[in-house]
């Protein structure tokens, strides 16, 4: 994971900047007495979350930046917004992808403050199958705005407990299954509230193929590499099937997800190593967790007591 910080109110210096950190543009102020610009990102390779501060109106002009950009309004406005016929305003509480990642946009930001979080295209094929064909198109975004204000609020939830809870503790975000988890619940997350190309509902040689023999390798490959990064379609070839075959052999078998069953796999490790842990050694709870994927201590122990009926202290201690 890296942090950076970037304050300035010279308006070259803040293209310069961030030419260097989205992608070649152009910007202008429409308020020339002020210009003060602040951005903090935290990033992973695929994850970038940015929270930005202007207290100026900046038109901006910029070439596609190869990945999805979503945007967050705080406070003030964002106007004029536009890409391949789309023209649009947003404000306070709108969450909204800025444009496909192909695509160009252009706009001006009015005195605002907003997040910018940023993710590898790549990832929402990790966790959904196209609709289309060849198969192997990748998953797109057919609208800018979520489908429902519901779907809004729990993609925005989304990324603010991958801000606060996965991104912005070093010690947490270096655990490569917190990362692994959170950029998955963030591609879910996205798939959830924008329409898109994903297919969900299993075809004739889906359910054909969703037999007891595919769980059985599935579940395996999970118990096996739950201490690594897996994601979706990684256990979906290990089982020698589509996503979406996978996904409707544990939900016909299980009643479950493939996710969730990777979680419930590690919280078991999770449980191993309370129970082995030295009493009144080194290890925490909190540690714990997060080497197992857990990057929120509170929800974490919510989940164990579901399971286990005591809490993850207890058990380290007793």
């Amino acid at each position: 994971m890296s942090s950076l910080t970037f304050e300035s109110d010279d308006l070259e210096v803040t293209e310069d900047f961030l030419c260097r950190a989205y992608a070649k543009m152009r910007i202008g102020s429409g308020t020339p007495e002020s210009s003060r610009a602040r951005i903090h990102r935290d990033s992973t390779p695929a994850v970038s979350v940015d929270e930005l501060d202007l207290n100026f109106d900046m038109s901006y002009s910029v070439t596609p930046l190869g990945r999805i950009c979503l945007c967050v309004v705080h406070e003030g406005t964002i106007q004029d917004h536009g890409f391949h016929g789309v023209r649009d305003d947003f404000g306070p509480g709108d969450v909204v992808m800025f444009a496909p990642p192909d695509l160009p946009y252009a706009g001006r930001i009015c005195s605002a403050r907003y997040n910018i979080t940023m993710l590898d295209p790549g990832l929402l094929d990790q966790v959904a199958a196209t609709a289309g064909r060849p198969l192997h198109e990748p998953v797109r975004l057919t609208r800018h705005r979520p489908s429902s204000p519901a779907a809004a609020d729990y993609l925005k939830k989304t990324i603010v407990h991958l801000r606060d809870h996965v991104l912005a503790d070093p010690t947490v975000a270096a655990q490569p299954l917190i990362v692994s988890a959170g950029s998955q619940l963030l591609a879910a997350s996205v798939l959830a509230a924008f329409p898109n190309t994903a297919r969900t509902d299993p075809t004739g040689q889906d359910r054909a193929d969703a037999h007891s023999t595919t769980l059985r390798r599935a579940v395996a490959y999970i118990d096996d590499h739950a201490d690594r990064p897996v994601t979706v379609a990684d256990i979906a070839a290990a089982a020698h099937v589509t996503i979406r075959t996978l996904q409707y052999a544990f939900r016909r078998h299980l009643d479950t997800t493939p996710l969730a069953y990777l979680r419930r796999a590690r919280l078991a490790h999770a449980h191993r190593d309370l129970l082995n842990a030295p009493p009144r050694g080194e290890a925490t709870v909190a540690g714990i967790a997060a080497r197992w994927g857990f990057a929120h201590p509170g929800r974490f122990a919510a989940q164990y007591r579901s399971v286990y009926g005591t809490s993850p202290s207890r058990t380290l201690n007793s």
